[in-house]
């Protein structure tokens, strides 16, 4: 699958200490936290996951979890290009706390991530190899500091006959995508496990589908993706005659 999150944590402190000491998250304190969330969504529990799988839930789902201090969600609708314009109330659900969001896609080598404190934006970052630097507000952070300085290109391996390009950025973008995801939650996705990162994958997360009012849920919307595929004319193939001509042909 490789390495894709659509990841937000609210702490009252520092995010792998706090997940460090939680236990089963109360079901009822969790769907209260995202009816808060999603304000007027219809929200349904469903199957759940763990912070090592949950981080990137099926769309129209979400998991998440709420103890005491420390409130995760996985959900694919936070996956946005410039973090500072996550939706204005998810920003102000964190007054007095710090919000963390990270977010990548191994496919586009994407990555962005960003940090609220008390709801003030201090870091976001958003890049990808196709777009450059999406969006770069604030200073580095201290586990950007090597990237930044050239001590971590990018390792790409051309393929077999290929000859190999420079690559679009100065480093990898899942690389530091680890390493954030680490310094800002305690765990990662890819890569070697360290003594002290936090167990992801025993941290339970709750699910719930969760649909935009007036919405489609998953059901009806792979219904009507199936109507329009049935309408769509079914497809004619040709193949070039000696003259540059074209004539159509029955099947493959």
């Amino acid at each position: 699958m490789g390495a894709k999150t659509g990841l937000l944590v609210y702490a009252d402190g520092d995010v792998p200490e706090l997940l460090r000491l939680v236990g089963v998250a109360d079901l009822e304190r969790t769907t209260s936290m995202m009816r808060r969330l999603y304000p007027g969504w219809e929200i349904e529990q469903c199957k759940g996951s763990n912070l090592w799988d949950g981080v990137y839930p099926p769309k129209g789902t979400a998991y998440a979890a709420s103890w005491p201090g420390v409130e995760v969600i996985g959900d694919q609708r936070v996956m946005i290009d410039a973090p500072s314009h996550l939706p204005e109330h998810l920003v102000a659900a964190s007054a007095g706390r710090r919000l963390v969001l990270h977010a990548m896609h191994s496919v586009v080598d994407w990555l962005a991530f960003a940090v609220w404190e008390d709801g003030r934006l201090v870091r976001s970052l958003s890049l990808s190899p196709d777009s450059g630097i999406i969006e770069n507000i604030g200073q580095p952070l201290p586990f950007e500091l090597p990237y930044w300085a050239g001590d971590r290109p990018a390792d790409i391996v051309p393929w077999p006959g290929e000859e190999e390009e420079p690559y679009a950025l100065p480093f990898h973008p899942l690389d530091l995508g680890e390493d954030a995801l680490r310094a800002l939650c305690g765990f990662i996705q890819e890569g070697r496990p360290e003594p002290d990162d936090v167990d992801a994958d025993a941290i339970e997360l709750h699910g719930f589908h969760v649909r935009e009012p007036h919405g489609l849920d998953p059901a009806d919307q792979e219904a009507e993706l199936c109507r329009a595929v049935e309408a769509v004319d079914p497809p004619r193939f040709y193949t070039l005659s000696p003259d540059g001509s074209l004539i159509e042909r029955d099947g493959l």
